[in-house]
C-alpha cells in the first residue's frame, strides 16, 4: 500500500535545512521524503508534543508551524530554552536517552513527521549524507544552546531581544520563510519574556525601544527587520554558530 499523497512544499523546509548542513544525495532525499510522507501527524496550538519524563521512541521532524522547548519550575515559572522552527527536528537522536528532560509545546498548529526509531536508524545507515546532516543538526542545536546561555548570562536586555530576533531571522532564511525583510512571527510577548528571562513589562519596553530606534516592526504576527545590519550590531550578533553557510 502506497502512502497518501502529500503537499511537496511541506517537505522542502526539511530538505533545505539539512542540505545547508550537508549536501544530501538524491537517493537520501528520496528516502527522507518517503519517511516523512509515511509518518505525517498534526498537533494543535497550545498542545504539548512531548512532555518532560516521556520516553522517546521516534524522531519528530517539523514540516510547518512553530514550537518551543521549555522547562517549568515547581511554582509554575516557565523558561523557554529554544524555539523549534519548520525544517528542524525535535532532537534526532533523543531516543538514545531514557526519557525527555524538557517539554515541547506547539505555539501554532504544527504539521510534523514522526519517524519510528527502527525506520530512522535504517535510513541513516543506508545513506551517509542523511546521517551526517542529522548529526550536524544535533551539533548545531548544542551551539544554539551555548549562545542562549550567553544571552541570558551576559547580554543586556536590548541585546538579548535583538539577538533572538536576529537568530530567528537567520534560521528561517535558508528554509525559504523570509519574504524581503519580513517573516511570520507567531510568538507572544509572554513567550519572548520566557525566552529572554525578562518580565513581560521589561520585554515590552525593550521592544518599544527597538521599534523607536527604527530597527524592527512587529505587526499582526509578522516581524519586519527594517535595518538588519544595525540590529545585528545592537545584538553583538554573528551567525557563525548556526553553521548556515558551507565554506
Amino acid at each position: 500500500m502506497h502512502p497518501p499523497p502529500m503537499d511537496g512544499s511541506l517537505v522542502q523546509p526539511v530538505i533545505r535545512r539539512l542540505n545547508t548542513l550537508r549536501r544530501l544525495s538524491d537517493e537520501g532525499i528520496a528516502l527522507l521524503e518517503r519517511a516523512i510522507r509515511e509518518g505525517t501527524q498534526h498537533v494543535g496550538a497550545g498542545e504539548d508534543l512531548v512532555c518532560e519524563g516521556d520516553q522517546v521512541t521516534s524522531v519528530r521532524i517539523i514540516l510547518s508551524g512553530w514550537l518551543c522547548r521549555y522547562k517549568t519550575l515547581e511554582d509554575g515559572r516557565r523558561q523557554i530554552v529554544n524555539f523549534i522552527l519548520p525544517g528542524e527536528t525535535c532532537d534526532a537522536y533523543a531516543y538514545l536517552l531514557s526519557v525527555m528532560d524538557h517539554s515541547i509545546a506547539a505555539l501554532t498548529p504544527v504539521v510534523y513527521a514522526e519517524v519510528k526509531r527502527a525506520h530512522f536508524e535504517a535510513l541513516v545507515a543506508h545513506d551517509r549524507s542523511v546521517a551526517e546532516a542529522f548529526w550536524c543538526e544535533t551539533l548545531v542545536n548544542s551551539a544554539i544552546q551555548r549562545e542562549w546561555a550567553i544571552n541570558l548570562g551576559r547580554r543586556l536586555a536590548l541585546e538579548r531581544v535583538a539577538h533572538l530576533l536576529c537568530e530567528i531571522h537567520e534560521r528561517l532564511r535558508p528554509v525559504g520563510l523570509i519574504e524581503g525583510n519580513s517573516c511570520s512571527f507567531p510568538v507572544t510577548q509572554t513567550d519572548l519574556a520566557d525566552a529572554t528571562g525578562l518580565s513581560v513589562v521589561h520585554l515590552n519596553r525593550t521592544l518599544q525601544e527597538l521599534r523607536s530606534s527604527g530597527l524592527i516592526l512587529l505587526r499582526e504576527r509578522t516581524l519586519t527587520i527594517t535595518d538588519l545590519d544595525a540590529l545585528k550590531a545592537t545584538a553583538l550578533f554573528s551567525p557563525n554558530y548556526l553553521y548556515l553557510y558551507r565554506g
